[in-house]
């Protein structure tokens, strides 16, 4: 198994601010492993709060003090979490190394899959007529292991990809981005809950109808 080939269907790059410090979360073949919160900029000046998790390893000789800057190269994850006898899909940036930041930076959010879509795409508009489409892609880990990434597209991307079958290859670039939103619970009570998922940029898949198999919001 070729574990880079793996590595190259799922890319992020990731440059924020230590929002939270590490916290200890689990433990995987005698590593230790800790979460914690990033804060990175949109161009728009609004600021997306990720979560991160990194091994015990990575994170010696690297500062993690909450307001300090760090650039991550990683990979978008997802797994499942037993909540209230139910389970459900966490997301998480996994870290495979920390680089050195770059001042320059203009894009410090830059997301890649390859992946299959693995439910039928849901489109709608909104009360302002903007086109929407969210999707779930799986990407393959190593070790018989998946990754199940919510996409969220917009405009012309949208109504792209709501051609897409499941099981359909498919490329997508983008940034991750967070999400503020109610869930009513079933003693009624209203709950503020955080959505992680890929705001699309390019969509790159196998023939849909007959549009372009290429398509960008750029």
């Amino acid at each position: 198994m070729n574990l880079e080939n793996y590595s190259a269907n799922n890319k992020v790059y990731l440059t924020g601010e230590v929002l939270t410090t590490p916290k200890y979360s689990h433990e995987l073949y005698g590593e230790g492993f800790y979460e914690f919160f990033v804060s990175v900029p949109r161009l728009s000046g609004q600021r997306d709060e990720l979560p991160v998790t990194v091994s015990e390893r990575l994170m010696l000789g690297t500062d993690l003090t909450v307001g300090n800057k760090v650039t991550i190269d990683g990979q978008f994850r997802s797994y499942n979490k037993l909540e209230n006898e139910k389970s459900k899909l966490m997301l998480t940036i996994f870290v495979r190394d920390f680089l050195e930041n770059d001042e320059d930076e203009q894009n410090p959010n830059v997301v890649e899959l390859n992946g299959y879509v693995c439910k039928p795409p849901v489109y709608r508009t909104t009360p302002f007529n903007r086109e929407i489409c969210d999707l779930l892609v799986a990407v393959n880990r190593g070790y018989n292991k998946s990754d199940y990434i919510p996409c969220i597209a917009w405009g012309r991307n949208a109504r792209f990809v709501r051609h897409a079958c499941v099981g359909q290859s498919i490329s997508i670039s983008g940034r991750i981005q967070s999400r503020k939103y109610n869930k009513k619970l079933d003693d009624d009570r209203v709950e503020e809950r955080t959505a992680y998922e890929l705001s699309v940029n390019k969509i790159t898949c196998d023939y849909i109808s007959d549009e372009t198999a290429s398509t960008s919001d750029e």
